[in-house]
Formats: structure tokens, C-alpha cells, sequence
């Protein structure tokens, strides 16, 4: 199986993506998954794009807040990571933090700018699917 390959704007081949790359994103997932806040921002600042993604879709910022990592999704989103971009099944990071009840998270993603109606569920349904009036109250419902 060879590499994938990386295409330019004007959407000319530019030949396999480099192993070094691919172990590098996946590092750099980790350290999302893993929540090194300060890691990260250093890698984003290096020039890694804020709202890189794995191959379903999930971005840092969904892997930080899936995991608990308030910090790590704070510094994402203070690079310019969207808080709002939905993995390849139409998940946003917001309602994966209300799944897992990550409310450090939840508040996190708002204050950057997360739309509890975003997304398949929403963080909204999903929060009505859990009962969590808190949450409710928080996004305006309650």
C-alpha cells in the first residue's frame, strides 16, 4: 500500500505524503487526545492548520473535548480551530462534551463561539436525550 498523496490548489498531484508527515499528525492527535494544551498550542503556532483532522473527520478540538481536555480546547480555539466542525458522522465537539459530561469542556466551546444547535445529534438534543437541565438552563432552554 503506498501513501496517499498531497495535491496543491490547483489540484496537481505532488507526489506521496511524506512518512515523517503522517507521524507527525498522528502525534500530534495525541497530544490532543491527551490534552497538552501547551504542546499543541506550540505546534499550531509552528504552523500544524488549528483545524486539522484524522481520517473520520475529527478535529483536535473534537478529540481535546471528547477527552475532557478544557485547556487543550482553549488554546485550539484561541488559534483559530472551528468550535463548530462537525466530524464525517455530523458530530461537533460541543455535543461530544455533553455526551460525555465534560461540563469544563461545554463551557469552554461556548465561550469560544459553539452553537449548542450544531451538528447530528446537537449538543442541545443530546442534552435533552440526558436529561441534563443544567446544561439546558446554560444553552438558553430552562
Amino acid at each position: 500500500m503506498s501513501a496517499p498523496e498531497a495535491g496543491d490548489p490547483a489540484g496537481r498531484t505532488q507526489g506521496p505524503i511524506d512518512d515523517e508527515v503522517i507521524e507527525l499528525a498522528g502525534k500530534v492527535f495525541d497530544l490532543a487526545r491527551a490534552g497538552d494544551a501547551a504542546a499543541l498550542a506550540a505546534y499550531v503556532d509552528a504552523g500544524v492548520p488549528a483545524n486539522l483532522t484524522n481520517d473520520k473527520g475529527d478535529t483536535l478540538v473534537m478529540l481535546a473535548a471528547y477527552h475532557g481536555h478544557a485547556a487543550a480546547v482553549e488554546a485550539l480555539l484561541a488559534r483559530g480551530a472551528e468550535p463548530d466542525r462537525a466530524n464525517d458522522r455530523g458530530q461537533t465537539p460541543l455535543a461530544g462534551a455533553v455526551f460525555k459530561g465534560e461540563d469544563d469542556v461545554v463551557r469552554a466551546l461556548l465561550a469560544g463561539g459553539a452553537d449548542p444547535s450544531a451538528g447530528t445529534p446537537s449538543a442541545l438534543d443530546t442534552a435533552r436525550m440526558f436529561q441534563k437541565t443544567e446544561l439546558l438552563e446554560l444553552f438558553g432552554e430552562g
